[in-house]
């Protein structure tokens, strides 16, 4: 029986964020746990064709590395979303930090598939610990004046992440095997361990008691949803990846039916009532599909169409998220003042312009005529993310931050695995062409995104809703 108990503990843990010189400490743990669990997705991926090798295992045996991690990560959001506003999202963070980096040891010594699938799993875990609550602790961190700029700081360490994953991966792969990669956690985890231990705040605490049916429930769903769009992406049977997608929203109607009540829903429907809260959580949705389709046909785009080498490529991927990086901070600066409506729509405008001028380049474009397409793209993506994410947080209540911010990733990271598969699904259907197709997609998806922020103008601010 779930308790219909006030959802916040003692008022007086509500501070407006910590004192500058705890807070600079607050925020080298955080970032430093953040940038850990963003670069692993980044150097896993690097590293597969080296890990198959050394274990004597297929490459469709070995993507489960990546794919076990993934599962387990967007399974478990909102539960520990959800569990962070009942013992502390520092608890929670903590908690996952340290799991992910004894996992990561598991991984470092890992003598087999099945031992580090096991060790992957227990990381993502960890990593969702570290995720579900991480804008959370960012809103009682920063007083509320500077929150526009500490989202923008959080954003910056993951484009910042995004952009050096690889360099690093392959400089690791460079001096050591595989196994470097993930021992390369430990050191960091545990000093990031140490400081949050001291100086992460302590949040208020609800009084309701958790829902473990309720939080199967949510994993299942949400899990279900993950391996049906990977199905789809990999052009299974199409009863198996129907099945699998209706399995996971009958499981979210169950869920949704049962805290139909509840004041703190593991799926949070009572934070969805406020309209722009749904609005910014759709238009996260609609922006990392975006980036999901670019990063998975602009490789494609480059070398089959354009016919240009694989070095070539990469140096052509790297302006967008360098970009983010800088413009995100810039973008948090700005939500301080202006409505996230206005920076929002006009970053996905430009996000969806540049994906639509990187479709009609010409057959023979110079490297400047690609490159500025590609940064108009992460200008649009950076300028939008951080006033964005401000919203969504800023619309919740803060005793529900737990289940905003856990919405927060799991949006990004749904939004991401649907442009993927809408990309695989491109190059199905239109084979050499697909490409070109995920690229005028992403631009509608913009088009789209950038109509549901500048709506967020004509509904009552978060206060009022």
């Amino acid at each position: 029986m779930l308790e219909k108990t006030p959802t916040t503990a003692a008022a007086a843990l509500i501070t407006d964020g910590l004192p500058w010189e705890t807070r600079r400490w607050a925020v080298a743990a955080i970032f430093t746990a953040l940038a850990m669990a963003s670069l692993d997705t980044a150097i896993a991926n690097i590293a597969l064709p080296a890990i198959a090798n050394d274990l004597h295992v297929s490459p469709a045996e070995v993507v489960w590395v990546v794919n076990v991690y993934q599962i387990a990560l967007v399974a478990t959001l909102l539960p520990l979303g959800a569990l962070g506003e009942i013992v502390g999202h520092q608890r929670i963070y903590l908690g996952g930090l340290l799991l992910f980096t004894l996992a990561s040891l598991g991984c470092a010594l890992a003598w087999s598939l099945p031992s580090l699938l096991v060790a992957r799993t227990l990381q993502g875990l960890g990593a969702s610990g570290l995720m579900s609550v991480n804008t959370a602790l960012v809103r009682f961190v920063y007083p509320s004046r500077m929150h526009g700029r500490g989202f923008g700081h959080n954003a910056l360490v993951v484009a910042t992440a995004f952009t050096l994953g690889p360099t690093i991966a392959s400089g690791i792969l460079a001096l050591g095997p595989w196994p470097w990669l993930f021992a390369v956690n430990i050191p960091f985890g545990v000093l990031a361990v140490l400081i949050g231990m001291k100086t992460l705040p302590k949040t208020p605490r609800a009084t309701h008691t958790f829902d473990f049916a309720g939080a199967a429930l949510a994993c299942a769903c949400l899990g279900l949803f993950i391996i049906g769009i990977g199905s789809a992406a990999h052009k299974a049977a199409p009863a198996l990846v129907i099945a699998e997608l209706v399995g996971a929203l009958l499981l979210g109607w169950i869920l949704t039916r049962r805290h139909a009540d509840h004041p703190a829903p593991m799926l949070p429907i009572d934070l969805f009532r406020r309209p722009i809260f749904a609005l910014s959580a759709a238009t996260a949705v609609c922006s990392f599909a975006v980036q999901g389709l670019a990063f998975v046909s602009l490789p494609f785009y480059f070398e089959d169409i354009l016919h240009r080498s694989q070095v070539e490529t990469g140096f052509f991927m790297t302006p967008w998220p360098l970009v983010v990086a800088f413009m995100a901070p810039i973008g948090g600066r700005l939500s301080d003042r202006y409505p996230a409506g206005i920076l929002g729509g006009i970053g996905m405008l430009l996000l969806g312009l540049g994906m639509a001028l990187l479709a009609t380049l010409p057959a023979e474009p110079s490297v400047a005529n690609i490159v500025w397409r590609t940064m108009v793209c992460g200008i649009g993506f950076g300028f939008f993310q951080t006033p964005n994410m401000k919203a969504i947080m800023s619309s919740a209540p803060s005793h529900r931050s737990g289940s905003a911010s856990g919405i927060v990733a799991t949006a990004r990271l749904i939004g991401q695995t649907t442009g993927a598969a809408l990309a695989a699904l491109c190059f199905a259907l239109a084979d050499r062409e697909g490409a070109t197709v995920a690229l005028a997609l992403g631009a509608g998806f913009g088009v789209l995104g950038s109509i549901m922020s500048f709506l967020r103008l004509a509904v009552a601010s978060p206060q009022k809703s």
